[in-house]
């Protein structure tokens, strides 16, 4: 069951994208690009930590992968307590869908979960990172609807769920990210550090 405004703020963003051809293309070319590089920026954050020296980006980076795949696991479990229909399935007259059909559940959104459970994470390790990608996150979910995907309240609960995620792994599971983080480490600072010396070494170079 959708209430009015639920179907009111869809049908307004959803008809607004798809009956302007000018703001369809953007929209849609944005969506499709928003999610990987989402994803890329939040394996990046892992290339931040300089090699053998203060991990905290390490840290955010696994944090926010964690917390990222608890909120797809909590999801899985909501949408089998309760299959709520996609918007082009409740109203397919109604629903301009602007994006690859799926027979997965509508609610929670699993972008939504996924990407505010990485915003909320980066959030704890740093505000102006952690503000850049709750802005990200926001037009993941936004796009969602738009793209006649998801009713707002769809977006809504996975940003709670993102949240509850993220809260979880960043408190109870920061000792056991910890230990992971420094076995990881092992591996990566010793393919890394060269390719930050050769960083080191081209910065005055690019400042001449």
């Amino acid at each position: 069951m959708v209430s009015s405004m639920d179907w009111a703020i869809f049908h307004t963003l959803n008809a607004g994208v798809a009956t302007r051809d000018w703001l369809e293309d953007p929209v849609t070319a944005l969506a499709d690009a928003l999610v990987p590089l989402y994803a890329l920026a939040t394996v990046a954050l892992w290339l931040l930590a300089r090699p053998y020296a203060n991990p905290r980006w390490k840290l955010a980076s696994a944090s926010a992968l964690t917390a990222a795949a608890v909120a797809l696991a909590v999801n899985q479990v909501v949408s089998h307590l309760w299959a709520r229909p996609r918007p082009f399935t409740d109203h397919p007259d109604l629903t301009h869908v602007l994006a690859a059909r799926t027979t997965d559940p509508s609610f929670p959104s699993d972008h939504a979960a996924a990407a505010f459970a990485i915003a909320f994470a980066v959030l704890a390790f740093s505000r102006r990172a952690g503000a850049l990608f709750l802005v990200a996150a926001t037009a993941i979910g936004l796009s969602r609807i738009a793209l006649g995907m998801h009713y707002p309240s769809d977006v809504l609960a996975g940003a709670l769920v993102g949240f509850g995620a993220a809260t979880l792994v960043t408190t109870l599971g920061s000792p056991w990210l910890a230990r992971l983080v420094v076995l990881v480490s092992r591996v990566t600072d010793p393919l890394l550090r060269p390719v930050w010396a050769w960083c080191r070494r081209q910065l005055p170079a690019s400042r001449l």
